[in-house]
C-alpha cells in the first residue's frame, strides 16, 4: 500500500516520465496483440463423419485481404464433387488498425467412401492444414413400408415395330420427397428419330401402401434401321432432405429393346409407309357460279397418316392434258400431336384451267401404305367430284351464226307455180297479151349473171388463202425432204449413250461387289447397272427396277433399303454393303454361304 502510494506520487510530481510511460504501454499493446492478428489460410467441415451420397459443408476463413483469385479449389475435384461455393467478407476497425475477414463455404460430395484427406488449399500466398473425413456406407433409402423414396420407369407403345412406324416412349418417375436441382436424361439412340410429344402429366398412384407423384414424359421415337435397338436407360439425379442432412440420389430405370421389323417382302411399293390409317379428301372449289372455258378453279387435296410425319407421305405427280391445265403449289406440312401419337397432313392446292367445254373430271387420287394393326397392304383412293364447263360467249356466237347459215341454205323453197329461174329486180315493161318475148329478149335474160354476198366473197378469199398455204408448205417439205437425205443411223442407241466401262460380266461384278465392300453407296447404282447389263443385256435392262425382277427377294429388299437411305436427307449412319455384297455372291453363284454368323445377322443390318 505504501508503495502504491508511492508510485503514485512520483507519477504525478514527474510529467516527463509519465509521458514516457505511456508511450512504453502502447508499444507492449501492439507487440502483445500483433500475433493475434497474423495473416493464416484456416479450413473446418461441418462434420467430420459423413454418410455416402450426402453433401459436407467445407469453410474457409482466410484473415488478410488481399485474397487475389479467391481459393483454387483444383485439389478437390479428384476425391469430391463440387456443388456450389459461397462466399462473404467482414472488416473491423480497433485502436487504428483494420482487419479483413474472408469467408468461402463450398458444398462438396464425396465420391467414394472410407477416410478421404481434404488437401491444402491455397488462397494468395497462404495456405490451410489438410483435414480429414470418415465417409461411411448408407444404407437404400426406404420409407415405412419398404418402398423407395424415388422411382423412375421406361416404357414403350410396341416393342415390335415395323421401320420406321411410330413408337411412344413414357419415362415415368414416380417421387414420394421433394426433389431439388433434379437432373433427368433424354431418350436418345443413333438410329432413332426422337421429339417430345407432349409436356408432363401429373397423377398420383399408391404403390404397395406409398402414395407417389407420377410425372409422365412421353417422347415419339422412328427407328432408321431393322433389327435390335436398346435404349439406354433412363436416369434421374437429385437432391433430397434426410432426418441427416441434404443428400444427392442416383435412380435409373431399365433399358429397353426394340426389335425393329424390316420392310415386308410383299411390299411392293417405291415409297414405304407405315401407317395406322391413311384418308384423302378432295375438293373442287368453283371461283364463279358458272365456270367456263379458261377460268381458274381451286382442287385442294388433303391427305392425312395416323403415326406418321407429314414428310413421310409420298409425293404425288400432276401432269396436265389437252382437257385442262394444272398449276400445283407446294405441299403444305402439318403435324398433329395427341395422346394416342402424331398425324401428319400434308395439302396440296392446285389451280385448274379448263381447256375445253363439257365435263371436267379430275383422276383420282390413290396412295399405298403398310397398314400396321392389320399387317397387310392398303390402298386408299379419293375421287373428286366433275363440274360442268361452260363455252366463251364467243364460241357460242359462232355456233348460232354458224347454225343460222345452215338453216338458210338448208331449207326448202316453197312451191312454185311457174318456173323457179332466178327473177330480175329490173323493172320491165309489161308484154302485150298478144306479144310474145323474141328471142334476142331470151338469150338476153338467160345470160344474166347471179348476185354474191359479201359473206360469199369472204369465205371464197379465205379458202383461196389456205389452199395457197398448203401448197406453198407441201412444196418447201417436199424440197427439204429432196436435199435432207434421212438419218436413221445418227439416232444413237444405249450402248452408243452409254457405253460400259468394263471388259465383261466378271469384272463388272468384281467391281460391284468391290464398291459394296467399301461402303459405296454413290457409285452403287452406277455399277449395279453396269453389271446388269452385261448379265442380261440393254433389252433388259432400263433402271434398278429391272434388276429388282430379276434377282432374288434378300437382293430385292437389300436394294429398297440402300435406296431408302440413299434419298434420305438426314441419314442416321453410314450404309453397310456387305449384307448385300453377300446376297449378290449367293445369287450369282445359286449357293448360300457356309459362314453362321451371316445366318444370324439381321436382313436389314443397314437401317
Amino acid at each position: 500500500m505504501v508503495i502504491k502510494h508511492y508510485l503514485l506520487t512520483l507519477l504525478s510530481r514527474n510529467t516527463s516520465f509519465q509521458l514516457r510511460y505511456a508511450v512504453v504501454t502502447f508499444f507492449l499493446c501492439v507487440f502483445l496483440t500483433s500475433p493475434l492478428y497474423a495473416a493464416s489460410v484456416t479450413a473446418s467441415l461441418s462434420n467430420k463423419v459423413s454418410i455416402e451420397n450426402e453433401v459436407i459443408q467445407l469453410t474457409l476463413r482466410a484473415d488478410f485481404s488481399d485474397t487475389g483469385d479467391g481459393p483454387d479449389l483444383t485439389p478437390l475435384e479428384r476425391d469430391f464433387t463440387i456443388l456450389g461455393k459461397s462466399q462473404n467478407s467482414q472488416f473491423s476497425f480497433n485502436l487504428g488498425t483494420s482487419t479483413a475477414l474472408n469467408f468461402w463455404v463450398i458444398n462438396l460430395m464425396p465420391k467414394s467412401v472410407g477416410t478421404i484427406e481434404i488437401p491444402s488449399i491455397k488462397i494468395g500466398d497462404y495456405q490451410s492444414d489438410p483435414i480429414r473425413i470418415l465417409v461411411k456406407s448408407s444404407p437404400q433409402l426406404m420409407d415405412n413400408n419398404g418402398n423407395p423414396p424415388v422411382m423412375i420407369k421406361l416404357e414403350a407403345s410396341e416393342t415390335e415395330p415395323y421401320l420406321q412406324e411410330q413408337v411412344i416412349l413414357s419415362v415415368k418417375l414416380y417421387t414420394s420427397v421433394a426433389l431439388q436441382n433434379a437432373n433427368r436424361s433424354i431418350p436418345s439412340h443413333p438410329d432413332l428419330v426422337v421429339e417430345r410429344l407432349f409436356d408432363d402429366q401429373m397423377s398420383y398412384q399408391t404403390v404397395n401402401g406409398t402414395q407417389y407423384q407420377v410425372v409422365t414424359r412421353e417422347y415419339l421415337a422412328f427407328a432408321q434401321r431393322s433389327g435390335t435397338l436398346t435404349v439406354p436407360a433412363q436416369s434421374i439425379q437429385a437432391m433430397i432432405n434426410t432426418s441427416t442432412g441434404r443428400r444427392m440420389i442416383k435412380v435409373q430405370s431399365d433399358p429397353l429393346t426394340l426389335q425393329v421389323l424390316p420392310i415386308p417382302a410383299s411390299y411392293s411399293n417405291d415409297a414405304w409407309l407405315p401407317s395406322q390409317n391413311v384418308t384423302i379428301t378432295t375438293e373442287l372449289t368453283k371461283t364463279n357460279d358458272s365456270p367456263r372455258v379458261g377460268d381458274t378453279l381451286i382442287w385442294t387435296i388433303t391427305m392425312q397418316a395416323d403415326g406418321a410425319l407429314p414428310e413421310q407421305i409420298p409425293t404425288i405427280e400432276f401432269n396436265s392434258t389437252r382437257h385442262y391445265k394444272l398449276y400445283p403449289k407446294p405441299p403444305k406440312f402439318d403435324t398433329q400431336k395427341s395422346r394416342s401419337g402424331v398425324i401428319g397432313q400434308q395439302t396440296i392446292i392446285i389451280e385448274v384451267v379448263p381447256t375445253e367445254e363439257g365435263t371436267l373430271t379430275l383422276p383420282p387420287i390413290s396412295i399405298s401404305y403398310w397398314d400396321t394393326q392389320q399387317s397387310r397392304l392398303n390402298t386408299v383412293t379419293a375421287v373428286t367430284p366433275s363440274i360442268n364447263i361452260a363455252p366463251l360467249p364467243i364460241m357460242v356466237k359462232q355456233k348460232t351464226d354458224a347454225l343460222d347459215d345452215k338453216v338458210i341454205v338448208d331449207a326448202p323453197l316453197p312451191p312454185q307455180t311457174r318456173s323457179v329461174a332466178p327473177i330480175s329486180l329490173a323493172k320491165t315493161q309489161p308484154l302485150k297479151p298478144a306479144e310474145k318475148p323474141t328471142a334476142t329478149a331470151l338469150i338476153a335474160s338467160s345470160n344474166e349473171a347471179p348476185t354474191w354476198s359479201i359473206k360469199q366473197y369472204l369465205v371464197t378469199g379465205l379458202l383461196v388463202l389456205a389452199l395457197l398455204m398448203l401448197s406453198l408448205w407441201v412444196r418447201m417439205g417436199w424440197k427439204q425432204r429432196k436435199t435432207e437425205p434421212t438419218r436413221v443411223d445418227d439416232v444413237p442407241t444405249l450402248e452408243q449413250f452409254a457405253p460400259l466401262n468394263t471388259r465383261d460380266e466378271t469384272s463388272a461384278f468384281e467391281a460391284l461387289i468391290d464398291g459394296c465392300q467399301q461402303n459405296d453407296l454413290q457409285q452403287l447404282r452406277s455399277r449395279l447397272l453396269e453389271w446388269a447389263r452385261h448379265r442380261w443385256g440393254d433389252e433388259e435392262i432400263r433402271s434398278v427396277d429391272d434388276i429388282k425382277r430379276l434377282t432374288s427377294v434378300q437382293v430385292t429388299q437389300l436394294l429398297m433399303e440402300a435406296e431408302l437411305m440413299m434419298y434420305s436427307q438426314n441419314p442416321t449412319h453410314i450404309w453397310q454393303g456387305e449384307p448385300l455384297a453377300d446376297a449378290l455372291q449367293e445369287f450369282t453363284s445359286g449357293k448360300e454361304k457356309p459362314s453362321q454368323a451371316s445366318q444370324l445377322k439381321t436382313l436389314y443390318p443397314n437401317f
